[in-house]
């Protein structure tokens, strides 16, 4: 007798000689690990929100000696997942790429911080239930998600493959906010609620833009080639120039689709149109009635008694 599973192991088996691209066997090694992506991920906020994020300091003489093992920590496990992600470079020539590349994004953490502190004040000044910097450091699930977004971005720009990504999808995972490391954000970003928030790769937003939950920045249609496949690329994604408000369950399509500055767009609207600067987009309550309630059950009484 056969020992169980036997056949199911064959029939898998097979599938891996005919699957093709679902396969990744010969060069398993050579992906980044996703894990270590994700443990880094939470040391980059250690680094951006120091004390908030990761161990706490327990004094803030600590910080410098923290803060450079810190970043000697993070280069020494990053580079090897960076230099995965260049698998089709010779191995020499990969690891020297993730060094360059590693030694720049670091440098540009500080900077990058600067911008983040827009971000949260954004968030304090935007929400009156914000009772301090600390509860939106800690709390708010729209700085965590911008926070990766913002240093994922900068891998992207340097076309790093497969790890922007990995970083905004842990993200998405912990926050319910989906921004794709391509988009083009301006400072002053808040995301309020955040759950649902869509924001596409070609996604061009200015400085001071506030998204309520469930606002969708997506694509209107895809272009397709002779044999039907989706056209790779392109501007796809709307723009929101500055100071525009969006409120929930909003949905902007179009990469020429443009929000002009200082426009509000209201909640479920669905746009596929690009509005002036200035503008408000809403929809007009229809067939909807507001009465007192104590007038409708009297006359819900009067009915039932005929």
């Amino acid at each position: 007798m056969e020992p169980p599973g036997t056949d199911a192991a064959d029939e898998l088996l097979r599938t891996y000689t005919e699957s093709g691209g679902i396969n990744y066997l010969d060069a398993a090694a050579m992906l980044p690990s996703r894990p270590a992506i994700e443990s880094a991920c939470v040391d980059l906020m250690s680094l951006m929100f120091p004390g908030f994020h990761g161990e706490a300091l327990f004094d803030s003489s600590d910080l410098p000696d923290v803060t450079r093992s810190r970043i000697k920590s993070l280069h020494t496990r990053m580079k090897p997942e960076i230099a995965k992600s260049f698998a089709s470079l010779p191995r020499d020539e990969a690891d020297q790429k993730a060094e360059e590349i590693l030694t720049w994004f670091m440098a540009q953490l500080g900077p990058l911080r600067k911008v983040l502190w827009t971000d949260v004040d954004a968030a304090y000044e935007g929400d009156p239930a914000a009772a301090s910097y600390e509860e939106v450091i800690v709390s708010y699930p729209g700085v965590e998600a911008i926070a990766i977004q913002r240093m994922a971005h900068l891998l992207y720009e340097k076309e790093v493959p497969l790890i922007p990504r990995l970083m905004t999808e842990w993200a998405h995972t912990s926050t319910g906010i989906d921004i794709h490391p391509g988009a083009r954000i301006g400072s002053h970003f808040f995301i309020d609620h955040g759950t649902g928030v869509v924001i596409g790769e070609t996604c061009e937003i200015g400085s001071h833009v506030k998204l309520y939950h469930g606002v969708t920045l997506g694509a209107r249609s895809f272009q397709r080639d002779e044999q039907g496949h989706i056209r790779k690329g392109g501007k796809r994604h709307p723009n929101v120039e500055d100071y525009v408000t969006i409120y929930p369950n909003s949905t902007v399509l179009g990469g020429s689709t443009v929000v002009g500055a200082r426009s509000t767009i209201g909640g479920n609207v669905f746009l596929t149109q690009s509005v002036p600067p200035d503008s408000l987009v809403y929809y007009e309550a229809e067939h909807m009635r507001v009465v007192p309630k104590h007038s409708h059950a009297q006359a819900a009484r009067d009915f039932l008694s005929e």
